[in-house]
């Protein structure tokens, strides 16, 4: 087995593991938190609740979907099912979104007309809330949250559910010295907003993905520099590069070349430079010559100007 290989499948195990331990912590703190929310009367905890309850699911298919994940191809899915960990992201922010204006609507009824709170029992109640996500988000920390999507949308739902319980205790704390039962709605409210921004975010990072977008951290114009410098290489078109899942990018790309050139030793050339430059391992280039391509019609089109 190669470091990668080795590499990816330690991030695997670690992720996954993340995301159980996760997943049993807020589902457990979740049914605490809706009861809780229910005794007191405080939407704040009610909303918050709600969200966790929407973290354990989006935990659950995070772990489905890395479950499934691991397949290995087949001639049905060449790829094998590593997209099943961008649309578990992709659900995972739709649902955010949903939830957050689930919230706004309540807050907005209730901050008209606010409700009497038992804010000591909310503030007992939102405090061991915080503690809780602290927890669960140290665990998830411990995963790959920046490299892979479906990790990090699970983070940030754990996220939001931490400042949903700071907001909680900050409403409960209101309440409890002065009195004011409208923080309670408007705690929510701005809870909600968090939440939306967090959904949106993944929404828009997995619909990338899943259009096959250039990823974020790469420029189509130094990849084709990169290869256009290559000694024999005339010109570059057709060039597409985007991402399968989480650390797996693709690249394919057609290279016009001199008749005389060495095409194994080009080619050998070509995927080191990918591979060290621009991390990039999964690549398919085509050698071709500016005689094959024009009369054979089998490109796009050329967009790299030839070098001079």
């Amino acid at each position: 087995m190669s470091d990668h290989h080795a590499h990816g499948h330690h991030h695997t195990k670690t992720n996954r593991k993340a995301l159980f331990i996760a997943f049993l912590t807020i589902f457990g703190f979740m049914v605490v938190e809706a009861i809780g929310g229910w005794l007191t009367g405080s939407l704040a905890l009610l909303s918050d609740a709600g969200h966790m309850f929407s973290d354990a699911a989006a935990l659950f298919l995070s772990l489905t979907a890395m479950r499934i994940a691991a397949r290995p191809p087949s001639a049905a899915k060449t790829y094998g099912y590593h997209r099943v960990e961008i649309l578990a992201a992709f659900i995972n922010g739709l649902t955010l979104a949903v939830i957050s204006f689930a919230i706004f609507w309540e807050a907005y009824e209730r901050i008209q007309q606010p409700p009497v709170v038992m804010s000591s029992g909310m503030l007992v109640v939102a405090v061991v809330g915080l503690i809780v996500n602290v927890m669960a988000a140290y665990v998830l920390m411990k995963g790959d949250t920046k490299g892979n999507l479906n990790v990090r949308s699970a983070f940030l739902h754990v996220v939001g559910d931490l400042f949903g319980s700071l907001g909680a205790i900050t409403a409960g704390t209101l309440m409890l010295l002065f009195g004011w039962y409208w923080a309670d709605p408007l705690v929510s409210a701005l809870i909600a907003a968090f939440i939306l921004w967090s959904g949106l975010r993944v929404l828009r990072d997995s619909v990338h993905v899943l259009m096959e977008g250039t990823p974020k951290h790469l420029s189509l114009q130094k990849l084709s520099d990169s290869l256009i410098s290559l000694s024999g290489v005339k010109e570059v078109h057709d060039l597409h590069v985007w991402t399968v899942t989480s650390g797996f990018t693709a690249l394919s790309c057609h290279l016009v070349v001199d008749e005389a050139v060495n095409s194994q030793r080009l080619l050998r050339t070509a995927k080191q430079v990918l591979h060290d430059e621009y991390g990039i391992e999964h690549c398919t280039l085509q050698l071709e010559t500016g005689k094959l391509c024009d009369e054979e019609n089998i490109c796009e089109g050329r967009r790299t100007p030839t070098r001079t």
